[in-house]
């Protein structure tokens, strides 16, 4: 049975993925004192407003699925992960050179659970989408990162996404050493050098040098959730399936609410779709951010037209 199907029925209280775990500041000497569980967040909303560090990733991508499935069993979902893991548990991988870690933890996620890029239909929306990655083991390169890093640190791995450009990557960590490697989570988890690395780079970015501590530099939990869902976005938007663009606009937002790419395109999307008041809130957000935006005067009378437009109606 896929995993969709093993979430149905009685919720299942996770409790290692129900929490997130703070440090507690002592008042007076600011020493470390406790850890304090915090309840997993239940939307997509409260996860938002967390600081980076308390963001978990899986969490969001799952939080924000159930726009699409919205029965979905968040917990049981999350736990997913924890029997894929179960094979390296045992392994006191933390111990190995990073790319033996890598290497490892490739072996599991790529060859004996099989995971592996959607080549064949690589804009289909399901790759996006965490249940359907987990189903049916397919994905693009930043849900397989993120099945990769989930999967790596319940092995005890240190490993992070890398928002490379056009393509996301995944690098694993070893304490004590600079060491790093990075790999290719779309292509069966291969490691790559630098010289591959700035093949990669040339194809998005042509002329540019590699610097690894700009293009390699792991990615926020944020970051890597905003990303995700410009994907999803651009997806349904090339698809015309312009309601679900604009929830996934609403997510970008929630994350970060100054964004003026995204409020621009959320604002545009909203007057096409008729939503003119949430339109005009993000336009006129849009101009009090940056009231000298290059597009700012075509902003401006497109905020004219959509209040003649609310006039009208009323």
């Amino acid at each position: 049975m896929g995993v969709k199907g093993r979430m149905q029925g009685t919720r299942e209280r996770v409790r290692s993925m129900t929490s997130i775990s703070i440090t507690a500041l002592a008042p007076a000497s600011g020493s470390l004192v406790e850890q304090l569980p915090l309840p997993r967040p239940m939307t997509f909303e409260q996860l938002a407003r967390l600081p980076d560090e308390a963001i978990d990733v899986a969490t969001g991508a799952a939080l924000f699925a159930r726009d699409a499935y919205g029965t979905l069993d968040v917990d049981r979902l999350l736990a997913a992960f924890d029997e894929m893991a179960a094979p390296l548990a045992s392994r006191d991988l933390s111990r190995l050179a990073p790319e033996h870690q890598a290497d490892a933890v490739s072996r599991l996620v790529f060859e004996q659970l099989g995971f592996r890029g959607n080549e064949q239909d690589y804009y289909d929306p399901r790759n996006s989408l965490l249940p359907d990655v987990l189903d049916r083991k397919l994905g693009i390169p930043i849900t397989l990162a993120l099945v990769y890093c989930e999967i790596a640190r319940r092995a005890g791995v240190n490993a992070s996404g890398i928002s490379f450009p056009g393509h996301f990557l995944v690098r694993v960590d070893s304490s004590g050493t600079d060491a790093a490697a990075v790999l290719d989570p779309f292509f069966g988890g291969r490691r790559l050098d630098e010289v591959a690395l700035q093949k990669l780079l040339e194809r998005a970015s042509p002329n540019v040098k590699l610097v690894p501590s700009e293009h390699l530099a792991p990615a926020s939990h944020r970051t890597f959730l905003v990303r995700m869902l410009i994907n999803l976005k651009w997806i349904y938007a090339t698809r015309g399936d312009f309601a679900r663009a604009l929830l996934a606009l609403d997510r970008i937002i929630s994350l970060t609410p100054d964004s003026i790419p995204a409020l621009r395109e959320r604002g545009l999307l909203a007057a096409r779709l008729g939503a003119i008041e949430s339109a005009r809130a993000d336009l006129s957000r849009l101009l009090e951010l940056v009231p000298q935006a290059p597009d700012a005067s075509s902003i401006r009378q497109r905020l004219k037209e959509l209040s003649f437009k609310a006039n009208t109606l009323n």
